[in-house]
């Protein structure tokens, strides 16, 4: 199993270990002492999130009673333990019925994440000060195309098909036109008014 899988194994049993009435002493399994090496590992890596909930947990575990320890062993498959296949075994006839099956797809919970993303998004913009200014919107059949992280986005196609279309979107997304809003945060010695007379500074 991969390192985050054998971490989910790791930090789920621990968990399951420390509520039970009476435990002194955990013993760990497994397959993996890389993986079980990780939890320890002070620098940064991309498990320290389940590695910093294991020690949290293994912190509330020693302050309990000074006596109580974990030890960990190592057993790879290949020593063919008795307990690995009968794990193996119950692993495969076991059979999940979840109360909400769409939602233990990845795919729908990636998706409902970003949706979640884009929704704040738009709240937060609704109420912005900058609504109607330094945005750009782009549309397909009169229709504003939507954003979304879905295989690389809907925009980025779009955006792909014309050099002038990927230049006023970099210059939107960047704030890095030649105008007098650009010239005034960087070159704040230059003119920057705009040229119509109407507005003190030129924007887009």
């Amino acid at each position: 199993m991969s390192s985050k899988a054998e971490f989910f194994a790791i930090r789920y049993g621990i968990n399951q270990a420390i509520h039970l009435h009476g435990i002194s002493k955990i013993i760990v399994i497994t397959d993996s002492i890389y993986a079980v090496k990780k939890i320890f590992n002070p620098l940064s890596h991309p498990l320290q999130k389940h590695a910093a909930f294991i020690l949290n947990s293994l912190r509330g575990f020693f302050t309990c009673h000074q006596e109580n320890t974990i030890v960990f062993w190592e057993c790879p498959s290949k020593s063919k333990w008795n307990l690995h296949k009968r794990v193996d075994i119950e692993t495969k006839l076991f059979n999940l019925i979840p109360l909400l099956p769409n939602k233990n797809s990845w795919d729908f919970s990636k998706r409902s994440e970003c949706n979640n993303i884009i929704d704040k998004w738009e709240m937060t913009f609704q109420v912005s000060d900058l609504k109607s200014r330094n945005f750009l919107e782009l549309v397909d059949s009169d229709n504003i195309l939507e954003p979304t992280y879905s295989k690389g986005g809907i925009w980025l196609q779009f955006i792909g098909h014309s050099n002038m279309l990927c230049m006023r979107a970099t210059r939107t997304i960047t704030n890095h036109a030649p105008i007098g809003e650009y010239c005034l945060c960087f070159f704040p010695r230059e003119e920057f008014s705009c040229p119509c007379g109407l507005y003190p500074i030129e924007t887009r």
